[in-house]
């Protein structure tokens, strides 16, 4: 696995590790959550097997990726991936994401239908709610004026449940190391893109295999919303799965990646 790197319409780099033969008989491309990096999905790769080839996105503002000045959309981070498709030169591929990635995914769908070979979109939501706004905006410039590691407790309890911080300490150490290497202009002006992002208006016209995957103790996108997924995309497949939390593609790799693959072969 190497770094690579594609330009976006507007100039921004946009880096993604590529896993696998990019001639691979399954093409994904994947998206991190919220401050997270490309080596979010190294686990679910592992679990994809050698017919996958797999563009682990850096998002905009993320990792290696560039960090241009806000304000930032949902819309703009979509066809980033995009691009990374070009540089690839995939036509179609299976595209999926985790948490602000599902969005980024979700928005792929909508905006570049011929190009989704199936959605995978795990602890996600199209619209985070009325109070969202105020919501993100908060979050934002509490990293700006205390510092990401004043987020870091509230993100521990949010990211896994209890039982597996305990067994897998190695995997909150990583998630933690990432998540505080983030620039604040840029994790300030990806919260507020979260705050203002309302897919739910395209979400009729997805007609991509879509495959929805939720922690049952995700306090972050609870069931609900996963469930408003479910019921807006035709012939969408909701999963809710057991004891986890808010980060499903670490905690239950496997099935993230049966998810992907069912996309894949449908």
């Amino acid at each position: 696995m190497q770094l690579h790197y594609s330009s976006s319409a507007d100039g921004a780099r946009i880096a993604y590790a590529l896993h696998g033969k990019a001639d691979a008989k399954h093409r994904f491309a994947l998206i991190h959550s919220l401050a997270m990096d490309h080596s979010f999905w190294d686990t679910v790769v592992a679990e994809l097997g050698p017919d996958a080839a797999v563009a682990a996105v850096d998002a905009r503002g993320h990792g290696r990726s560039d960090k241009p000045a806000g304000p930032y959309r949902i819309e703009t981070f979509a066809d980033d991936v995009a691009g990374v498709l070009d540089a690839l030169g995939w036509e179609r591929a299976v595209v999926g994401g985790a948490s602000m990635g599902g969005c980024v995914a979700l928005a792929f769908g909508i905006r570049h239908p011929g190009r989704t070979a199936g959605l995978g979109l795990f602890d996600t939501t199209a619209w985070y709610g009325a109070t969202a706004p105020a919501d993100w905006e908060g979050r934002g410039q509490k990293a700006v004026q205390e510092g990401l590691a004043s987020l870091i407790a509230f993100q521990e309890t949010r990211w896994f449940t209890d039982a597996f911080r305990l067994d897998h300490p190695e995997v909150v150490e990583h998630s933690k190391r990432i998540f505080l290497a983030n620039d604040v202009p840029a994790y300030l002006e990806t919260c507020r893109m979260l705050g203002n992002m309302d897919l739910r208006a395209g979400m009729d016209g997805i007609q991509a295999p879509t495959r929805i995957l939720v922690g049952e103790e995700d306090y972050a996108t609870p069931v609900a919303m996963a469930q408003a997924l479910a019921d807006a995309i035709a012939g969408s497949v909701l999963r809710v799965l057991p004891r986890a939390r808010h980060l499903s593609p670490l905690e239950y790799p496997r099935e993230v990646a049966d998810s992907l693959l069912a996309l894949a072969r449908a």
